[in-house]
């Protein structure tokens, strides 16, 4: 593999119209053959936690680029740090990034593959004089370490002979000392502006298990030092990380300077922020330990699992990303656009069924007892390749209790006393009498209906303004309907006053569960299927389903806000 000005980590590329700067930069490099006309990408996740909605945006990018470019993209885990890594994250992740409609074939890496490797790579940098072992501890490393407007100060273990560095370096590796008594450092330039350059540590301590090399190893190496290293060893052109990273780039290409290997391109573009939302990696900890939710899979987390599960199709959050794009100035995104785009993809994709979330029971008093007629009813009302299903009605139903006023207010169209509504696909019904328990409580309406208005519409022409949905209380199936919302009530999270927390804005409505009512043809729903409930909104049949006791969990209303205001924007 070759590569034309291996040490130049930035420079100025025109921009392609229509592409982001980082597919203009790919374009620029494959024009000048600085990669021979390759491009190959990595996305490259540490496995101590579930993906998020941050990670697809990187998902999308790097396998997004490669697709698009022809080239490669391999998904390398970041295995570097055992006390935090478990094969439960890996197989996750694995199943997060399957699922989002992305394949890394054969490309499956791991950078514990490369642990011995790096460890040789460790002893080059030694014997050239580029790196000490440092027996300073964590603390005493920070406070040599300066600040922003002053330089640092030298270890006094900085200038150890090669010989002694290698001989504490090997001893390291064979288990004989404990966590913390020593590090390895670079020895670049403690005075160095950019204080990641002021040898930075390479190697630490660490007897721990790992899960996947088990006890072989009792020293690890950092983040900086194992990126660039295996971006080098697989071959990647374009390693495309997120922008808290650009002040690391000078370090990735000191390192791969210094061990004189081949040198990716590393560019660093701006992190998705989203509001009502927490993508800290260490604050979703704290939300799944602290039992704020019911796990990493529960639908109001931003994890791609929770997602999942909550029913967002992987097309909308894709088209999510594709419309947020790349750049590289951080902003922060209106959680709206994320729901537009889950609603665009289910509204055309979702069959149409009704259930009745919060029930009160209606009797037909004119229909006759013990009568059931079958209603042809479309699954979509503009798409007839979603074919029907049939639909039993009953003399006695469930309507939604929010569609009935006793006292209503004015241009309310729904039922009423005295006011006729369409039953959708079934009939004209007419409020007749109310019934009430012994508090006042509404139990039950009564109502007759017209017998010459089977389809929903009359033949003397008359016109009424209201449809309501409604299902049959005899072939009614119950369900258990997670009613979710945003898990934030406040658009940044983060903002608190002096001693708060971000847990404190917790929505303490942001989950209601309620016994629904729904048709019959979902009582053996298959766990994952998405319908849209008529006038309700978007659910998604839980994994906790079971034959004739389906779970549903709502994946976003019907409201719309971000189309209106798109629209008034335009």
């Amino acid at each position: 593999m070759s590569e034309q000005n291996p040490n130049v980590s930035e420079r100025t590329t025109e921009a392609t119209p229509g592409l982001d700067f980082v597919r203009s930069r790919v374009v620029a490099d494959n024009r000048t053959g600085r990669f021979d006309g390759r491009v190959h990408t990595r996305f490259p996740p540490e496995p101590n936690g579930y993906l998020h909605i941050g990670h697809a945006k990187s998902i999308c990018l790097n396998f997004g680029i490669a697709n698009e470019y022809g080239g490669k993209c391999n998904l390398r885990f970041d295995d570097t740090n055992p006390v935090k890594e478990s094969r439960e994250y890996v197989d996750s992740i694995r199943t997060d990034v399957a699922w989002m409609g992305f394949s890394w074939d054969d490309r499956e890496f791991y950078a514990s593959n490369y642990f011995e490797q790096l460890y040789q790579f460790a002893e080059q940098l030694i014997m050239a004089g580029k790196a000490y072992v440092d027996s300073l501890s964590a603390e005493e490393i920070r406070a040599h370490r300066g600040t922003l407007t002053q330089p640092g100060t030298e270890s006094p273990y900085r200038n150890r002979s090669v010989e002694e560095n290698l001989d504490l370096f090997r001893r390291m590796r064979a288990g004989e000392f404990a966590d913390g008594t020593h590090v390895l450092r670079a020895k670049i330039d403690m005075a160095s502006p950019n204080v990641v350059m002021r040898d930075p540590t390479l190697y630490r301590i660490r007897h721990a298990h790992h899960h996947r090399t088990g006890d072989a190893w009792c020293i690890y190496p950092m983040y900086d030092f194992t990126h660039c290293i295996s971006d080098s060893l697989e071959g990647i052109t374009h390693s495309i990380c997120t922008l808290e990273f650009e002040n690391n780039r000078e370090l990735y290409d000191w390192t791969l300077d210094a061990l004189g290997v081949y040198h990716p391109q590393q560019i660093e573009f701006a992190r998705l922020n989203l509001t009502y939302t927490v993508l800290s990696k260490r604050k979703l900890i704290q939300l799944v330990e602290g039992g704020f939710v019911k796990g990493w899979d529960d639908p109001r987390m931003p994890t791609i699992s929770g997602l999942r599960r909550r029913g967002v199709p992987p097309e909308a959050l894709r088209e999510f990303c594709a419309r947020i794009g790349v750049a590289k100035a951080d902003s922060t995104v209106d959680y709206g656009l994320f729901e537009f785009c889950i609603r665009e993809r289910l509204n055309a994709t979702t069959p149409r069924v009704m259930g009745v979330l919060d029930p009160i029971r209606v009797v037909i008093e004119n229909y006759p007892e013990g009568q059931v007629e079958e209603f042809d009813m479309p699954y979509h009302p503009e798409d007839a390749s979603f074919g029907s299903r049939i639909v039993p009605f009953s003399r006695v139903l469930y309507i939604e209790r929010d569609d009935f006023r006793e006292d209503p207010p004015k241009k309310f169209f729904r039922l009423a006393p005295g006011a006729e509504v369409r039953l959708r696909y079934a009939y004209y019904i007419t409020c007749r009498e109310v019934v009430k328990d012994e508090a006042g409580n509404i139990v039950e309406l009564r109502c007759t209906y017209d017998p010459e208005s089977r389809g929903g519409s009359s033949p003397d022409g008359r016109k009424v303004k209201g449809t309501l949905h409604w299902v049959s209380a005899a072939h009614a199936v119950e369900s258990e309907v997670r009613l979710y919302e945003q898990l934030f009530a406040v658009s940044d999270p983060d903002d608190v006053p002096e001693g708060g927390v971000f847990t404190d804005n917790l929505n303490p409505d942001s989950l209601k569960v309620v016994r629904a009512m729904l048709e019959p043809s979902l009582g053996g729903i298959e766990p994952g299927t998405k319908v849209q409930f008529e006038r309700m909104g978007y659910f998604c049949a839980d994994p906790d389903s079971v034959p004739g006791a389906p779970v549903f969990n709502r994946t976003v209303t019907l409201k719309d806000t971000w189309a209106k205001l798109e629209k008034k924007m335009g």
